[in-house]
């Protein structure tokens, strides 16, 4: 008998694994939206799935589950949001927050240049998982950093005091 390898035998060392309403749906999703592809499915007796595996972002492992209340598995539906933000980086932005959102995802931030060096945008899944999506667009030093966050900060208080 020969041993096959797992296709989940080189796992980065994080991964999120994401509860799902729909786990079939979300992989969906994260094919059209990211470019996912489905490594692994295993499904229960009642045919939800229990665990999938996907390669994403030339990488990256996202794991996923139906719900599963009784084992206390709620996806952010259920929950009524999520305090937690999937950060994606891409060469192109734009295009990557346009195909989420032709995907189906809800728009949160359009595409804009931001004062830390990336172009960056956020979306909201269908399964209502955030993700936030990064282009570097340049290098920066702490210093240079520090002294962007300053400035912007500073004309946001004035924009707030004017208004």
């Amino acid at each position: 008998m020969t041993d096959v390898a797992s296709p989940l035998a080189a796992v980065p060392p994080l991964s999120p694994h994401l509860v799902c309403a729909d786990a079939a749906k979300a992989i969906d999703f994260y094919v059209a939206a990211f470019g996912a592809q489905a490594i692994d499915v295993m499904r229960g007796p009642d045919g939800r799935i229990m665990h999938a595996g996907l390669a994403i972002n030339g990488g990256g492992l996202l794991m996923l589950t139906d719900e599963a209340p009784q084992w206390g598995a709620l996806s952010p539906l259920s929950l009524k949001g999520t305090p937690v933000t999937l950060h994606l980086n891409v060469a192109d932005c734009d295009a990557v927050f346009a195909r989420a959102v032709g995907a189906g995802a809800t728009a949160v931030m359009p595409p804009a240049d931001m004062f830390w060096g990336d172009r960056y945008a956020q979306v909201q899944d269908p399964s209502g998982h955030r993700w936030s999506i990064g282009q570097k667009l340049r290098d920066m030093t702490a210093a240079e950093r520090e002294a962007a966050a300053k400035a912007f900060f500073a004309q946001a208080a004035t924009c707030a005091e004017s208004s």
